[in-house]
């Protein structure tokens, strides 16, 4: 038995903070701290676009090198890519500024950004903010770290599970930010995530896999990939349970993890940039999973089908039809299927069947609006 907060609540031993740096105008929320008081394993994954940002860089190599991780330094504002050398200097230096002021290993610290690409990170303002970061750490820190991470969001993704492993309470909450410029692989977002729950590490890199591919590798956007993707776990074992392996308690923590991925997942739909429309794409009766996912993200990244959809167009259907057959799969029109739930509605049901086979996928995606153009457009 598990139980969802619509908040976040840090598990025993984690702490967090968030300030204002410097780095975005009119004194925004822009620099966040999440530390674990004991060292934790640590699962991750990055975006597979060529051009890594900096931050991705550095988490990849202290990846390498350790094992406990303590710390996680985010900024909002600068993606801090397309850099060159000193974007690199500058990821490690923030590393540096939050393992100095902890009394940790630099290799300890991972490390993210989000923001413009191509916009030099302004490290000194980081270290400048340092000391304030730390000594401001706490358990409810959390609820201003959540508000550091964000860019053009307009909320908080935010969501916590608690259930019961061999009579200890564990817990598994996690904080995301996203809203444009979002596809699969992961989606433009950072997602931090904290346990308490005692794993192995493969057993939680197995996991992280699985709940990610169900969850941000299914939202998109606009078809954009980022170049700073990132989903970090860290699990510190502080809630004491018999060291999760294989077996029932390995499943019951990939259903809270799994939870915790999806919902934020469609958060950051709900909150795509212009969006009016939650749109649940699911795609059934296909010869494999991939041929399904390809019709699934073919209506959901063509922009005929997302305009029609905004515009509750009666032509949607025929967007459909010419999407799937667009995306590379041998379909036949005789055995297409197609239905969908009212266009006025705020959350929309695409039901495709494609009479081919047994397999199926789902997709979450949004419409395309004016606003969308209008926030894409003055960015900068």
């Amino acid at each position: 038995m598990s139980v969802v907060f619509k908040k976040v609540i840090l598990p025993l031993g984690f702490q967090a903070n968030g300030l204002s740096a410097g780095l975005k105008k009119k004194n925004k929320p822009d620099l966040a701290l999440f530390y674990s008081v004991v060292p934790a394993k640590a699962g991750c994954l990055f975006t597979r676009n060529k051009i890594l940002a900096a931050p991705v860089i550095v988490c990849k190599k202290h990846l390498k090198n350790n094992r406990g991780f303590q710390a996680v330094i985010a900024n909002s504002g600068s993606a801090n890519c397309f850099t060159g050398k000193q974007g690199i200097k500058d990821a490690i230096d923030m590393a540096v500024a939050a393992g100095n002021a902890l009394g940790i290993k630099k290799d300890a610290v991972l490390v993210a950004s989000t923001g413009i690409i191509g916009k030099k990170l302004d490290v000194q303002k980081i270290k400048q903010a340092m000391p304030a970061l730390v000594n401001g750490l706490t358990q409810p820190g959390i609820d201003k770290a959540k508000k550091a991470i964000m860019t053009t969001d307009t909320f908080s993704k935010e969501i916590t599970v608690k259930f019961s492993l061999g009579g200890k309470v564990v817990t598994c909450c996690g904080i995301a930010k996203g809203a444009g410029m979002i596809a699969p692989d992961m989606a433009t977002m950072l997602c931090f995530i904290f346990t308490d729950a005692q794993i192995t590490q493969g057993a939680l890199n197995k996991a992280l896999k699985s709940a990610v591919e169900k969850s941000f590798n299914c939202i998109t956007v606009d078809g954009c990939m980022s170049t700073n993707d990132a989903v970090m776990v860290l699990a510190n074992g502080m809630a004491g349970n018999k060291i999760i392996n294989t077996g029932s308690s390995f499943s019951g923590f990939c259903s809270a993890l799994n939870k915790v991925c999806l919902e934020l997942a469609k958060m950051v739909i709900r909150d795509a940039e212009g969006a009016t429309k939650f749109v649940h794409i699911k795609v059934a009766q296909a010869k494999s999973v991939k041929e399904a996912k390809a019709a699934a993200l073919g209506i959901a990244n063509s922009a005929l089908f997302k305009t029609a959809m905004f515009a509750s167009s009666p032509n949607i259907i025929g967007r459909i039809v010419a999407a799937v057959g667009a995306s590379g799969i041998m379909v036949k029109e005789q055995g297409l299927r197609i239905k969908h739930s009212p266009l006025k509605n705020k959350e929309i049901e695409i039901e495709v069947s494609l009479g081919a086979g047994k397999c199926k996928s789902e997709i979450y995606t949004s419409d395309l609006s004016y606003e969308y153009v209008k926030i894409n457009a003055e960015y900068n």
